[in-house]
């Protein structure tokens, strides 16, 4: 039976440490080989956030990184609004192609990748300082070799419509921080026990929003809809390349509000299709939504063509099947 996904992780990590007014030199060390004082920020005030991306195999041998330069620009916004020490995105870059570069040759071929997960936290060991940001900080860049998301079956998945409570605080959204993931644990363990759901889609106040851990696209024959850009939810990596490939094929992208009572009122429609956006699955297809009680079939109920389209667009330019004319792919 195959590991679970991020599971199996490389031997070494690259990692770098800021003691208050530089940072030293980063190094390849141990992946298990963090030491924390046990009053380190991060561990009682969740200063924390990281990345994941992303690098593929091609078959003419060479390994490449797909957004690397969104993913970073991403990490040092979440910083900044963490109140973390700058990171400085050159150093970043070369993190993380040193550790790709490290661990080539084992970047397993499509559906697989390696997996790169960079992470920051605070680690000043000052328990008073819950309203104040940690001056020290760590940051590491650690891969995990993964294999085809989908070998279990490209099936649809149910989600649970919540339109009482939110994933995050509002302001937090935009920030990909460990908080946001935990703040939506209980919801999405009671919708799993209560109606065998496989993931919350987060409505507060009928605006419809994220899930848990992905973005969330709605697509309705050749339009794609899904919720403007603001702080309430992560600007999603996946997300963008996706509208984007969207648009170089025609489709209509229409990024605004969407209620629950037009969310419901589209996938009654039998050619309608729902979509979750994430790096792990790239676009994981949604067949039922429950909301208050009941259970709404999207469109058929099945895996969407478009889904599987947009999906197979994006996965041919991160495996060099396809032109990289967007030029996302950073070669190692």
């Amino acid at each position: 039976m195959a590991a679970a996904f991020g599971t199996v992780f490389m031997p070494e990590m690259a990692i770098t440490w800021f003691d208050g007014s530089d940072w030293s030199v980063p190094e390849m060390v141990s992946s298990d080989s963090i030491t924390l004082h046990p009053g380190a920020h991060v561990l009682h005030y969740s200063s924390t956030c990281f990345e994941g991306l992303k690098a593929f195999r091609h078959t003419d041998g060479s390994v490449n990184i797909f957004r690397m330069d969104r993913n970073i620009a991403r990490l040092s916004q979440s910083s900044r609004l963490l109140g973390l020490p700058a990171l400085d995105d050159a150093t970043v870059a070369q993190m993380i192609k040193d550790t790709v570069a490290r661990f080539a040759d084992e970047v397993p071929a499509p559906p697989g990748s390696l997996y790169i997960r960079p992470t920051h936290f605070g680690t000043e060991p000052a328990i008073g300082k819950a309203a104040v940001p940690s001056v020290t900080s760590c940051f590491y860049v650690l891969a995990s070799p993964v294999g085809d998301y989908f070998a279990g079956g490209d099936k649809a998945l149910r989600l649970l419509l919540e339109d009482q409570g939110m994933r995050c605080a509002p302001h937090m959204g935009m920030i990909k921080s460990g908080g946001n993931y935990a703040s939506a644990l209980q919801p999405i363990m009671r919708a799993r026990d209560s109606v065998q759901a496989d993931q919350v889609l987060f409505c507060p106040g009928g605006d419809v929003q994220e899930t848990g851990a992905a973005n969330f696209l709605l697509i309705d024959g050749n339009e794609i809809i899904t919720k403007a850009l603001d702080e309430s939810f992560l600007h999603g990596v996946t997300r963008e390349s996706i509208l984007t490939l969207a648009k170089d094929l025609g489709m209509q992208v229409s990024e605004r509000e969407i209620t629950v009572d037009e969310l419901l009122q589209r996938a009654a429609k039998p050619g309608c299709e729902a979509a979750l956006s994430g790096t792990a699955a790239v676009l994981a297809p949604v067949g039922t939504f429950i909301y208050q009680g009941k259970e709404h079939a999207v469109g058929h109920g099945g895996v969407g063509e478009t889904t599987r389209k947009l999906r197979q667009a994006l996965n041919a330019i991160q495996w060099g099947q396809a032109e990289d004319t967007h030029g996302w792919l950073t070669r190692v």
